[in-house]
């Protein structure tokens, strides 16, 4: 080895010995901030060498590890609370890696400008770009600019791992590669929720009477959006793959299924089976219907908390009462409490992350749409539906130049279910606010959007 070599991985074990140290006697004194942070920042040096020297291999390592950075998230739910965490949510290592995303992306990017070989920008990144703008602007007339500008902030990472994906997918191999971190995420979230659940304390979060699987992240919700992606996905290029990738796909949508149910989100498991007769439909797989069926079946047998949830569709519940019950009642109920905020300011709305903080039930819309103009008003909003739109184009221009039969086919029918299902769960919940199952769906947008460029994914 050579001596710079032998030096730099001197620091580096001397650096991980006294940040090891340091998190123990922060543990042993009860302080998770102080136990957690040196980690981070010990991470976020190792994590931002490699975003300067591999760019592309760090996008592929933050592809693989976001799902578990929750783990070691120092701020609570904060549904119900009015709050958005503070600064405690400012120091969660997802939003300093966020950051630190932001930071190493906007600097590759500029780069790849100064040396010409950066492409041209989709409409839709154009469309995501103006989401976050408008966002930005209405950001100025919020009672709350910390809360508004850390919302934007998370925002702003989804829209730069679109715009990165967008310039690294076309190079040789990397849709593949990038495929495999994005799975690879999955197989490590159900890894560790497999475990502990083996362990006998599997990670879970109470909301009523039901005990609903939340597997690496604080809440149940996002772990169900995060699976419907990949499950919807993962069935619509599992007959394109190779005899052992699919096997070991096979697997985790078995599992991803399994879980989904468990987590007893409604909206997630609508949005699943949306998303998979879309795909079943394009691939005209009948075999894709029965296996839904039968899945439903089981997952009503195995998991009898899924089919109790959807009974409670039929019974009351008013605005201020339990976490259970009939929340599409509520929801309609909190709507038009919740759309009167945007008469403050139509144009640019109230503030992004400010609705929860407006009301007195202190939760967020369930409803992008209305968030989008009681937030940010009515540019907002139209910045919005432009996404949509957009998405929804660019499913379809791939799905009508992907070649029948081949790898770019079923990457244009997993995204169109996904876009699908987006839109559909987006209309009574707060996807917009889940930002890690938001950068997988904007990585499967960008391969869509290569195959739409009539740019095949195969050759890549």
């Amino acid at each position: 080895m050579k001596p710079a070599g032998t030096a730099l991985t001197a620091v580096a074990a001397l650096a991980a010995a006294a940040t090891a140290v340091v998190s123990a006697f922060a543990i042993d004194g009860g302080s998770r901030t102080l136990a957690v942070l040196p980690l981070a920042v010990a991470g976020g040096v190792l994590v931002g060498v490699l975003a300067l020297t591999r760019f592309a291999a760090y996008v592929l390592l933050m592809l693989a590890v976001r799902p578990l950075l929750d783990l070691f998230k120092l701020s609570g739910p904060t549904a119900g609370t009015g709050s958005d965490g503070g600064s405690a949510r400012a120091l969660d290592p997802s939003t300093l890696v966020g950051v630190l995303f932001l930071l190493a992306a906007g600097l590759w990017l500029a780069a790849q400008a100064r040396a010409g070989k950066r492409a041209k920008t989709s409409p839709l990144g154009i469309a995501l770009i103006l989401v976050a703008a408008t966002g930005a602007v209405s950001t100025l007339g919020s009672a709350q600019p910390q809360s508004s500008t850390l919302e934007i902030l998370r925002i702003l990472t989804v829209v730069a791992m679109f715009l990165v994906l967008e310039q690294l997918l076309p190079r040789r191999g990397m849709v593949r590669r990038v495929l495999f971190a994005v799975y690879l995420s999955l197989a490590l979230a159900l890894a560790y929720t497999l475990v502990m659940s083996l362990l006998g304390s599997p990670p879970s979060e109470v909301k009523g009477s039901f005990t609903r699987i939340s597997g690496p992240f604080s809440q149940s919700t996002t772990f169900g959006r995060y699976l419907m992606f990949m499950v919807i996905f993962g069935c619509a290029i599992y007959r394109f793959l190779g005899r052992r990738a699919k096997v070991g796909l096979g697997v985790l949508l078995v599992l991803s299924l399994g879980f989904l149910a468990l987590t007893n989100t409604r909206s997630a498991i609508l949005g699943a089976a949306i998303g998979l007769v879309v795909v079943a439909v394009l691939h005209r797989s009948a075999r894709l219907l029965v296996t839904l069926g039968l899945a439903a079946v089981a997952a009503i047998a195995v998991a009898p908390g899924v089919a109790d949830r959807f009974a409670q569709l039929g019974e009351a519940r008013e605005v201020g009462g339990g976490p259970t019950g009939n929340t599409l009642a509520w929801r309609a109920d909190y709507w038009s409490q919740v759309v009167t905020l945007a008469n403050r300011n139509p144009l640019t709305g109230i503030g992004p992350n400010m609705t929860q903080r407006e009301t007195d039930e202190a939760k967020k819309p369930h409803n992008d749409f209305l968030r989008a103009y009681v937030e940010t008003g009515v540019l907002g909003l139209l910045a919005y539906l432009g996404l949509i739109v957009l998405c929804l184009h660019t499913a379809a221009l791939a799905l009508r130049r992907a070649p029948p039969g081949t790898f770019d086919r079923g990457i244009a029918v997993g995204f169109a279910g996904c876009a699908v299902a987006f839109v559909a769960v987006s209309a009574a919940s707060n996807v917009i606010s889940n930002v890690v199952t938001l950068w997988y769906f904007v990585a499967f947008a960008a391969m869509a959007g290569l195959v739409a460029a009539r740019r095949p994914v195969e050759e890549h």
